[in-house]
């Protein structure tokens, strides 16, 4: 899966949608044995009742077609964690089919005959996740890489029998290139070292990777790379496909790629020329006699783009394109005939986002992953095949998975409202306001401002899982700011927070709070900040700054002082993290960095705090919580701590997730609501 559907925020920051509930007391719960708490009162029984099935929503979504039937492997959880279903027709039974401690990230069919599939699985949350294979008729499940190190999903071209993909095993750090038959694990081999961590295989036919070389959210090219003899360069030069990144000015992100039918084209997607990203195929002015002798050029489908397009899949035979434009958040799919350029009409959806897309071999059924407000993460499926017969006709809209949500009715659930503040220097800053019903909780209402993770990301009005309780239950207001620095609003607003503008997005959140003054609907005297992984610095940030302005602050596995996380962190994301942060090595930077660093300032954070960290996690070491922790602890600050010793970056694991959401929901009546 390509960077344009993922995304950073974790899952535990925004409401994971998990099951059922731990045993407990009468009086109290406690936690579950992977949790080290510190300073964390005891949770009491009621509120694992009265929180109840706010934790016990499931969400689907999709993995992979079987190459010759219309059924699918989808990603969702039975137990503690998600795992690989086989789903056989419409709203069909689900049916297991792994089952292990830790979750499996991907999975996907031999596209031939469907005898097996191969998974990403990692343990721990450490991320350094595995490639297998399991066998439909024994069960039978092989490990396919080293173990160790870092493996990214396979790739498999239309024709099956192989995949590409990168692999840390060298150095633990550079994503080299391999390619492998998963029935013959003795056929891997390494084709093309690599020297950086920001490498992606995007497709493969077989002979040729097309690959993208990633250097920050704004800098990005694509490459071919010769599988037959590992060769991926060109007269000294790496065989870069898309135009030479500019000596001056702004950098261009080509994002993401795929193959046309005729092996020649390539759609991709590019803000070049652009503030946003458009999509675009890159094909050869004459044809070549080789592909190394192509010489492209570029055609932009979408020239006037106002939006970014955020993922895009052609189909096989090369009759239909579909991509999703992100439009304020929402998403919007589109359908277009690749040779005639015609747009087809769709079937309206609810707000929400899009996260996959992927058709079927009879390229006919297009499979996308939705969720909105209202609804978990599910499977539905356009068929194009009306369509393919005649052009007038639209394209029809099938459910395949409908996830349970606990007996409670969604469709009463909140709708998010998009709001706009301007900042200390005018700029436009926008969020979407989740407000309780104020029939049922009349008044001025406390708020909870939730910061996303990345921080190239974007918070999209989605189903809130376990936030809903929040909202319903316990009448609290709740705003998901996108703060400068967050994609979807432009390249330039993307690097509006870079080097030593960090702390500018800081001063968003402040703007927001006096936004937040002038609604009469809103308690401008109770207010709590918090998010995870990039929103937990920035959580740690406000704590610093608005210590008089709010009452209390959850961070979620955030950074707490760059230079240590930028030290600290897993060797394969350091680079990736100085294009966005600065460069720690640097002494001018270095004392920026140690200057707005929460952990320098934390005598101003006053207010009770609550963290929550995983101790594998690989992206924001431990170290940066227990850091920040011993500080508060040594000044005095009340601050209470969750330390999961089989999770990474957020908690994945329903026992985990479970005992954190009471500890939170508790936190929140004590020091929020009064």
């Amino acid at each position: 899966m390509s960077r344009l559907m993922r995304t950073l925020i974790p899952l535990a920051a925004i409401g994971l949608i998990l099951t059922s509930l731990p045993s407990f007391a009468a009086d109290t719960i406690s936690p579950p044995d992977s949790i080290v708490t510190q300073n964390v009162p005891p949770v009491p029984a009621s509120v694992a009742e009265s929180v109840g099935r706010y934790t016990e929503f499931r969400a689907a979504s999709f993995s992979s077609w079987h190459p010759t039937r219309r059924e699918m492997l989808i990603r969702t959880r039975f137990a503690d964690t998600n795992q690989l279903h086989l789903v056989t027709m419409p709203l069909g039974a689900r049916s297991q089919q792994t089952f292990f401690p830790d979750s499996v990230s991907s999975g996907s069919f031999d596209p031939v005959a469907g005898a097996y599939f191969v998974f990403n699985k990692d343990t721990g949350g450490n991320e350094f996740a595995q490639i297998y294979r399991q066998d439909f008729a024994t069960g039978d499940v092989t490990l396919l890489t080293d173990g160790k190190s870092r493996n990214s999903p396979g790739v498999w071209p239309r024709t099956g029998g192989v995949i590409a993909y990168t692999s840390t095993r060298r150095n633990r750090k550079d994503a080299d290139f391999y390619v492998m038959n998963p029935a013959d694990p003795k056929t891997d081999k390494m084709i093309s070292r690599s020297d950086s961590p920001g490498w992606e295989v995007l497709d493969f036919d077989g002979t040729w990777i097309l690959a993208e070389h990633y250097v920050s959210i704004n800098e990005s090219s694509l490459y071919m790379i010769d599988t037959r003899n590992g060769e991926h360069t060109r007269n000294g030069q790496r065989w870069m496909i898309t135009p030479d990144q500019p000596a001056t000015g702004p950098k261009v992100a080509w994002s993401g790629g795929r193959f046309a039918a005729d092996g020649r084209h390539v759609f991709t997607v590019t803000d070049s020329g652009s503030e946003f990203a458009r999509l675009a195929v890159i094909q050869p002015k004459d044809p070549p006699k080789t592909k190394a002798q192509i010489e492209f050029g570029i055609e932009y489908l979408s020239p006037d783009a106002k939006w970014d397009v955020e993922a895009f899949a052609p189909s096989d035979d090369g009759k239909f394109l579909a991509y999703v434009t992100n439009e304020d958040g929402v998403a919007v799919p589109h359908l277009i005939d690749i040779v005639t350029r015609r747009t087809y009409e769709l079937p309206k959806l609810p707000a929400g986002r899009i996260t996959t897309l992927d058709w079927h071999k009879d390229n006919n059924a297009l499979a996308i992953t939705l969720s909105s407000a209202r609804s978990p993460s599910d499977v539905y499926v356009f068929d194009c095949a009306p369509t393919r017969l005649d052009p007038t006709k639209s394209p029809t809209l099938t459910r395949w998975t409908q996830s349970e949500t606990a007996g409670l009715n969604t469709s009463n659930f909140v709708e998010p409202q998009l709001i706009r503040w301007k900042s200390f220097d005018g700029k436009e800053i926008s969020g979407f306001l989740y407000s309780p019903d104020p029939q049922k909780f009349p008044g001025k209402r406390p708020v909870i401002v939730n910061i996303h993770g990345g921080p190239e990301s974007q918070f999209r009005p989605q189903f809130l899982g376990g936030i809903n309780y929040y909202l319903n239950v316990l009448g609290v207001a709740v705003v998901f700011p996108n703060v400068r620095g967050s994609a979807g609003y432009g390249k330039t607003f993307l690097t509006l927070d870079n080097g030593k503008l960090r702390e500018d997005s800081v001063k968003d959140v402040g703007a927001l709070l006096d936004w937040i003054k002038t609604k009469g609907d809103l308690d401008a005297d109770r207010i709590m900040i918090t998010g995870g992984s990039y929103g937990g610095y920035m959580t740690l940030a406000c704590s610093v700054h608005f210590a008089d302005r709010i009452r209390c602050s959850v961070d979620v596995v955030g950074i707490s002082n760059f230079v240590t996380f930028l030290e600290h962190t897993e060797p394969y994301r350091q680079d990736l993290r100085r294009a966005e942060y600065g460069d720690e090595r640097d002494p001018d930077m270095r004392e920026f960095l140690t200057k707005i660093a929460p952990l320098t300032s934390v005598a101003r954070i006053t207010k009770p705090i609550m963290i929550v960290q995983g101790a594998n996690d690989p992206r924001v070491p431990r170290t940066e919580a227990d850091q920040m922790v011993e500080a508060l602890k040594k000044q005095g600050t009340e601050v209470s701590y969750l330390l999961a010793k089989d999770e990474g970056h957020g908690f994945a694991k329903k026992k985990n997730y479970e005992y954190q959401f009471y500890s939170t929901v508790a936190f929140i009546r004590r020091r929020l609501l009064p």
